[in-house]
């Protein structure tokens, strides 16, 4: 199987049905097959081993997806936002490659990489207009359908290798097909190089609901597309749907109320932004999702009743659910294990290891999988006694002080019931006496007094114990974030260091 035969059923099941819109333009699920097969032909003609693209979410990357899979060659998108040279570094590790996209750019600064370079309305017109050769016959599923480069925070980044099989086996897994009605529209935000971006699509394609794009995310861009096209569905990163809230708060106005469900992912959510939002948004349900690019997106899910029964309860241990990301999917299992690799009992911390159809747990470079199938996520957390997960941060974040593992995570949630502390982040800073001690970055609540360094330490101290004292303490304007969310910690510590 191949993940193409996704959109083939969707265009067979409802061909007149508006599949994509962006930037105003539309495209049936018959126009969008038709694009895809052309461009398998195109990608044949140009004799590469590789497409990428190099550009916002558009039709193009919809098209590139499944004419790259209909081709049987992988597809690669980059993500633009990377300085020249790193982007020159991963257009060499692919060459010579199927560009598509910001033609200008890649000539620049990869113009002697023997790489064919199409603009995006170039390709999504000749993809139009081309006739394919003849009929595709698929592969048997093993065939690599998707690369992706890894962030690489410490080293050169990883080609993470998605094959159909894996793909398939999370789409046929969890989603229904052609379960959307005909007015049911989903928001994608997510940046196309992003697996959450990647299922967006698929999943959406397989259920025949209608893809909204929005390239660059802004709170009123956003609102003002769910209401003119009474979006249904919405996926979010935290840091996206705290600026929504902001915005509604300051009054922005919109008519928000064909919201059914939103979902979110890719970092931590903050307590007070999914309470604001629950409120903000009383008809949706609202969805957690935790994936990784290495397990074809989600593995786990806090779901709608789980939010509410959370919001309603007055139990503890109910109420902190609304900071889990839930339970794994019934085709996912999931182990904690200690650094021994032993799996530890409910309620235990450890490293979090993933098994199933969907997880590839493969790299060009090696495999991850041990020999039963299992991929070490490198996430730290642990699950209750109940079932739930919850994350702690990188497993490479745990700080050691004097051989004492401390969850950065857990300091954080304290920091954060200062009601002048907006956010904050806890890390390692190096100490001569225990190795590694606490240091923390705390950005203040506007219209609140900066708290003295001696009031946080009492807080923590009063909450856990002395040992997550923070020997260091910084306030910052803001703390950074990548464009999914997630808290540059490498970046933090060169803030603590400074």
């Amino acid at each position: 199987m191949n993940i193409a035969l996704l959109l083939e059923m969707a265009a067979e099941a409802a061909p007149d049905r508006v599949g994509l819109v962006c930037d105003g333009k539309r495209w049936t699920y018959a126009e969008l097959l038709a694009a895809a097969r052309g461009a398998s032909q195109l990608i044949t003609e140009a004799g590469v081993g590789i497409v990428a693209l190099l550009d916002e979410s558009s039709e193009a990357a919809v098209i590139a997806l499944f004419g790259a899979a209909l081709a049987g060659v992988p597809y690669c998108p980059l993500n633009y936002r990377l300085p020249d040279a790193d982007l020159a570094a991963l257009l060499g590790r692919i060459a010579p490659a199927l560009v598509v996209g910001d033609e200008e750019r890649v000539t620049r600064v990869a113009g002697d990489q023997g790489h064919t370079i199409l603009a995006r309305e170039l390709f999504a017109l000749q993809a139009q207009e081309t006739t394919p050769a003849g009929d595709t016959e698929y592969d048997a599923g093993e065939g690599i359908a998707i690369q992706l480069f890894t962030s690489g925070t410490t080293a050169a980044p990883k080609a993470a290798i998605l094959r159909h099989s894996n793909l398939l086996g999370y789409i046929l897994g969890t989603v229904e097909f052609a379960a959307a009605d005909e007015d049911d529209a989903v928001l994608v935000v997510v940046p196309p190089y992003h697996i959450a971006g990647i299922s967006a699509l698929m999943s959406s394609i397989y259920a025949a609901r209608k893809i909204v794009l929005l390239p660059n995310f802004s709170p009123e861009g956003w609102l003002a597309l769910v209401e003119s096209e009474r979006v249904s569905n919405a996926f979010l990163v935290p840091t996206m749907l705290g600026r929504v809230i902001e915005a509604l708060d300051k009054n922005a106005q919109a008519d928000v109320s064909s919201l059914r469900s939103i979902a979110y992912g890719g970092g931590k959510m903050p307590i007070e932004v999914i309470t604001k939002a629950l409120e903000r948004f009383p008809n949706a349900g609202f969805t957690n999702a935790y994936g990784l690019t290495e397990t074809s997106s989600t593995v786990a899910l806090l779901g709608p009743e789980d939010h509410r029964a959370a919001v309603a309860s007055d139990e503890a241990k109910v109420r902190a659910r609304l900071t889990s990301v839930g339970q794994p999917i019934p085709t996912v299992e999931v182990e904690i294990r200690d650094e021994e690799g032993a799996v530890v009992p409910s309620g235990e911390p450890g490293e979090i290891y993933v098994r199933g159809e969907q997880v590839s747990g493969e790299y060009r470079e090696r495999s991850a999988l041990d020999a039963d199938g299992w991929f070490p996520t490198r996430d730290a957390g642990f699950i209750d006694e109940d079932g739930y997960l919850f994350l702690s941060g990188r497993a490479d974040d745990v700080i050691v002080r004097g051989g004492e593992n401390m969850s950065p995570g857990e300091i954080e949630d304290v920091l954060l019931t200062h009601p002048a502390v907006a956010d904050a982040c806890a890390c390692a800073v190096p100490s001569i006496e225990w190795g590694e001690a606490v240091g923390i970055a705390v950005v203040v609540r506007e219209g609140h007094e900066t708290p003295s360094e001696g009031e946080l330490k009492e807080l923590i101290r009063s909450r856990l114990r002395s040992s997550r004292v923070p020997d260091r303490t910084r306030f910052v304007a803001e703390l950074p974030y990548n464009e999914m969310g997630k808290l540059l910690r490498r970046e933090v510590k060169k803030i603590l260091a400074g």
